[in-house]
């Protein structure tokens, strides 16, 4: 419940933020006496699109040791935690990157990087991984970890996420517009109708469901290209190849929505179409040609 509540809050403030900014900037107003304006209309799209998806990264380190309860190793105090830093440290050096914060959580095998920046990046450990593996198993993990910080997924996902998004927004409004306005054909009263809400907001959910499918996709390469990193940070693939047979052998927790495509191990999704992990058989497979 407290997960839904924060994410839910999240989000309202995030369209608040847009919302408010959108006035301010006057992109907003794209439906005009004339017709529609399609250059306000990107406008307004791209920085909802854009905006909620940068706020969001801005916003992931914090949302991410508030969803998992994840606490940042200060001062390690015992020996678990004094292996965990000392090994993200080597990785990250290998990986030519600035030290990672390092977190432990309560929590079923997993783990996840997170942060906007790769100067501002926090690597989150399970303590049902750390309990359930092997430490070079568990070093694997990490390697993944740190090498998607190397390779500026968290980024890369946002700038997609953003480019969907503002279409997601653009072409329901214009879909919406042209829907209402054959409704209303002949009628002498300007302005759009409840046909132009109610499209948009269907074509929103519609255009939303296929741009998921769209991040899905590119989430999935990030993976493969994630264990690649980790082979070559673990100067074999043979670890990250155990590792993730470890992990088809456990009983995995997904991590909450907002954070589905950061860990480790990942839901499958109700379709292949919309999995953020490709098969664990398929990941160990592309590993014998990295």
């Amino acid at each position: 419940m407290k997960r839904v509540l924060l994410f839910l809050a999240t989000n309202l403030a995030v369209m608040l933020v847009l919302g408010v900014a959108a006035s301010l900037l006057g992109v907003n107003r794209f439906l005009t006496a004339n017709g529609l304006n399609l250059g306000m209309l990107l406008a307004f799209s791209a920085l909802i699109g854009f905006g909620g998806a940068f706020i969001s990264l801005l916003m992931s380190k914090t949302m991410a040791k508030w969803s998992t309860g994840a606490q940042v190793i200060e001062s390690p105090s015992t020996s678990t935690e004094v292996w965990l830093v000392d090994t993200v440290a080597r990785l990250a050096e290998r990986a030519g990157l600035p030290m990672p914060e390092v977190a432990i959580y309560e929590g079923e095998p997993n783990a996840f990087a997170t942060g906007a920046t790769k100067n501002s990046s926090l690597v989150a450990v399970s303590t049902g991984l750390l309990a359930s593996m092997t430490r070079e198993e568990a070093e694997a993990v990490l390697a993944h970890e740190v090498a998607h910080i190397a390779n500026g997924d968290m980024v890369t996902l946002t700038l997609i996420q953003g480019v969907v998004n503002t279409f997601v927004v653009f072409l329901a409004r214009v879909v919406g517009y042209v829907v209402d306005g054959f409704l209303r054909r002949g009628e002498e009263n300007s302005g759009p109708g409840i046909g132009y809400m109610v499209t948009s907001m269907i074509c929103e959910v519609i255009f939303g469901v296929l741009a998921s499918i769209i991040v899905a996709w590119f989430s999935r390469q990030r993976e493969f290209r994630a264990d690649a990193g980790a082979a070559q940070l673990m100067r074999s693939p043979v670890p990250m190849q155990n590792a993730l047979r470890r992990l088809g052998s456990l009983h995995t927790e997904p991590l909450p929505s907002n954070m589905a495509a950061s860990g480790i191990a990942g839901g499958a999704g109700l379709m292949a179409l919309f999995a953020t992990h490709p098969p664990l058989e398929e990941r160990i497979a592309a590993l014998n040609h990295s």
